[in-house]
């Protein structure tokens, strides 16, 4: 299917973009990498009046830390995020891990940052990323610039705080203290499906305790979410070293209550481990946090079952990242 037709617009300041996109009577559309609007537009699920190409803005396409935080413009491609060395310390590493699960290369070569946020698709990994850090949203208007946070940001699925009118400009994610650990879990049915759950964990331990958790969930309700009650949970908790405890559950384990004939290298990987804090913060992010909706291919118990085994798995993945770089990421540490 062909798009309808349309007007093309490629500005070269973010002054002229935000003048093209504020006509009134006409319905205008951002392209920046296009990896969604441009399936839209041949599905007719949109049919903008005016598309406006940003790509000629070379300020957009910005990545830098500044004033303790990482600010990456509208045109930052995916793949500009995928070295550790982004940005100092864990949060290099938690956008590198995550990145990875965006697609595949070709849509991370063109695909933005930016442009997953604009559109807010419940599955998003940096939707999810971005609540996680408490991010700032800079949009750009007729009435001057403004911030969102992350947190008032989204609204629903593909629904925002944005106008119409307004383009986004960057997006500011804080750096994360030392003495954090992160990690970043995905399940999805294929390869190149979107993500059935996926889950973003950093864990800031003082004391040989957890004093601050995170736990952003995606697909796990019509938005992105803050599994707030599970962090609360784990508020206090002991973070002990990599092999105390229950470790995450793994291919290769069998569940004892069936037979050898039906025993799987998949069923045992959906298991989540039984108890300590990890476990208990898995449970309460699955049953109260998240608000999943059936799919056709996964009901309410069997998300609610995968969302308590990626958490799970993630705040372990956390705890041992946090051990592993915790003199790296003390002031003169190396930041990666």
């Amino acid at each position: 299917m062909k798009p309808p037709s349309f007007d093309y617009l490629a500005p070269g300041t973010v002054a002229e973009a935000v003048n093209a996109l504020a006509v009134p009577g006409r319905r205008a559309e951002v392209l920046a990498g296009g990896q969604s609007l441009i399936l839209d537009m041949r599905l007719r699920r949109t049919s903008p009046d005016v598309v406006v190409d940003i790509n000629g803005i070379d300020e957009l396409a910005d990545v830098r830390v500044e004033r303790g935080a990482l600010l990456a413009g509208a045109l930052a491609r995916h793949r500009d995020f995928e070295s550790p060395l982004v940005a100092p310390g864990p949060l290099g590493r938690l956008l590198s891990r995550a990145v990875v699960n965006v697609a595949h290369p070709p849509i991370r070569a063109r695909g933005t940052m930016a442009g997953s946020l604009a559109w807010a698709h419940p599955a998003s990994e940096w939707c999810a990323v971005a609540l996680a850090l408490d991010a700032g949203i800079e949009l750009r208007g007729p009435a001057g610039a403004r911030v969102v946070a992350a947190r008032d940001y989204f609204r629903g699925p593909h629904a925002t705080a944005r106008a119409p009118q307004e383009l986004i400009t960057s997006v500011r994610l804080p750096l994360l203290p030392g003495g954090t650990g992160v990690a970043f879990a995905e399940h999805r049915r294929t390869q190149f499906c979107f993500a059935q759950v996926a889950v973003a964990v950093a864990l800031t331990v003082r004391d040989g305790v957890i004093a601050e958790a995170r736990i952003a969930l995606a697909n796990c309700a019509d938005r992105p979410l803050r599994a707030h009650a599970a962090e609360r949970s784990l508020i206090g908790a002991e973070a002990l070293p990599p092999g105390h405890g229950r470790p995450p559950p793994t291919r290769t384990e069998a569940l004892p209550d069936l037979p050898p004939s039906t025993r799987t290298e998949a069923v045992p990987d959906l298991r989540p481990p039984a108890y300590g804090p990890f476990a208990r913060a898995a449970r309460i992010a699955a049953q109260d946090d998240a608000d999943p909706v059936p799919e056709p291919y996964a009901d309410v118990e069997y998300r609610r079952h995968a969302i308590a085994v990626l958490v799970a798995r993630a705040l372990y993945e956390a705890s041992a990242d946090g051990w592993a770089h915790a003199a790296d990421d003390l002031p003169g540490g190396d930041p990666r």
